[in-house]
């Protein structure tokens, strides 16, 4: 499995994919290999079948999780073992009609002024006004802030950059972040150990803290604020959107990519660009 293992880490860096899209992935083939209690490359097709139906029916696992299964299993047979097996032609779980939670603005400045962490707190306000996941929010460096073009340079899934507005508000908190933190590499890194970015679980752990003490009773997370800043609140309406910025705009900010959207994204224009720059500026008064 050594050998195995260490040719599925060589075909995924050659496919570009992210280091934690990597771990997911061979956590997936453990899974499976510690299911079956034997190497995964002497599984069969109709053994991976078999498997799937275990997480669906017995474990009753969320749709989330078996598509991170599903992705690992399938990139390691396919690619890396070179089975082209009709599974996974056709397999994949349903996608989900449940909404996203949505948070009102006040609500986003409630649970944002009850952070205690500063660090933290200027994390989880990049991640709400610069509509960012929380893993390219804590993944952030120093030098991707463009403070003359005022633009944050954004890692984001598939390891593609992107690059966003930052509100002046915003740039004027990450600058006095900067002067009282004095952050060498990671823009947030972690309290013990500054060579490393800070964990997940600790951002989250912040923020349901804060949630809790709001008093707010929504079933939220951190990415509830990438959602909140342009995602439709139960009014029909969006943050953003409701300060008319052209939906395009929100996607180039977002860093959703498909290919009806792909050619809009290398051609928007400056004057866009400042459009989107003033909108975001107007985003929530009360957050920086």
């Amino acid at each position: 499995m050594n050998e195995l293992r260490q040719k599925m880490i060589e075909d995924m860096q050659l496919h570009g994919y992210a280091p934690r899209t990597q771990q997911s992935y061979l956590g997936a083939v453990r899974g499976i290999a510690k299911h079956y209690q034997c190497s995964p490359d002497q599984l069969t097709e109709a053994d991976i079948r078999k498997f799937f139906l275990h997480l669906i029916n017995d474990r009753k696992s969320s749709e989330s999780t078996v598509k991170i299964y599903l992705s690992g299993i399938k990139f390691f047979y396919q690619t890396t073992l070179g089975r082209k097996w009709r599974f996974f032609s056709f397999a994949m779980p349903a996608k989900s009609k449940k909404l996203p939670t949505v948070l009102s603005r006040d609500e986003v400045g409630t649970i944002l002024g009850l952070i205690r962490n500063a660090g933290i707190k200027v994390l989880l306000t990049v991640t709400y006004v610069c509509g960012l996941r929380l893993n390219e929010a804590v993944s952030l460096t120093v030098d991707d802030i463009d403070g003359k073009r005022m633009q944050l340079r954004v890692n984001g899934k598939g390891n593609k950059d992107r690059f966003v507005p930052i509100p002046e508000k915003t740039l004027e908190l990450l600058r006095s972040y900067w002067l009282v933190h004095r952050p060498q590499h990671w823009l947030f890194p972690a309290k013990q150990h500054t060579d490393k970015a800070v964990g997940h679980s600790t951002v989250q752990k912040a923020f349901r803290a804060a949630l809790r003490e709001s008093g707010i009773r929504k079933n939220a997370s951190v990415h509830s604020l990438r959602h909140s800043g342009v995602y439709p609140p139960l009014r029909g309406t969006t943050h953003l959107l409701e300060d008319k910025v052209d939906l395009r705009f929100i996607q180039m900010l977002l860093g959703h990519s498909s290919p009806k959207t792909t050619a809009i994204y290398t051609h928007l224009t400056q004057q866009g660009e400042h459009i989107l720059k003033d909108a975001v500026n107007r985003l929530m008064p009360g957050v920086p």
